[in-house]
């Protein structure tokens, strides 16, 4: 079940609350919090009191359990922006934009898998691999064959390993 809960309006540029906003995403409520609670940052403010919201929507609406929910989405989006001018020399002035955003956090629940369930999906995985396998000899002629050969993942990452030998042109 997914659970959201919005702030509009916050006076913090979206740049920054972006940066506080992808430290928190994918992430149980509690590991959040700690995470907010560390951050230095006027947004984590903000974004701590939405993810409240949405955490009491989730218990009171919804009835989920605090210990089964993650943080699925974090959006941060462009808000009002109020111009403003400081004034200079010779009757001048050098505008700036003081930017807002909008917050939106959805909670989701954790998918707590049974025994039962567990089985029935095993059963159903043999049927679409028996399914992907006649598909594979229908076009292929045969079993899917997997490939071999090629570097492996040490050499590709390090450029180590085994290198051919330079063949000599004879003129």
């Amino acid at each position: 079940m997914e659970v959201r809960a919005i702030s509009k309006s916050v006076r913090v540029s979206p740049r920054k609350m972006r940066l506080v906003a992808d430290a928190i995403r994918n992430l149980p409520i509690e590991e959040a919090y700690r995470v907010l609670h560390v951050t230095e940052q006027k947004a984590a403010d903000s974004i701590q009191k939405t993810l409240k919201s949405a955490v009491a929507n989730a218990v009171t609406n919804a009835q989920l359990e605090i210990k089964n929910l993650y943080i699925s989405t974090v959006m941060v989006n462009q808000g009002q922006v109020l111009k403003r001018f400081r004034p200079s020399t010779r009757g001048r002035i050098h505008p700036y934009k003081k930017r807002g955003s909008h917050l939106t956090i959805i909670l989701k629940e954790k998918v707590v898998m049974n025994a039962t369930t567990v089985g029935a999906q095993s059963n159903g995985g043999a049927a679409s691999n028996k399914a992907d396998e006649a598909v594979a000899a229908a076009i292929y002629g045969g079993k899917e064959e997997k490939k071999t050969g090629g570097k492996s993942l040490v050499q590709r990452l390090t450029g180590r390993g085994a290198k051919k030998e330079k063949k000599e042109v004879v003129k």
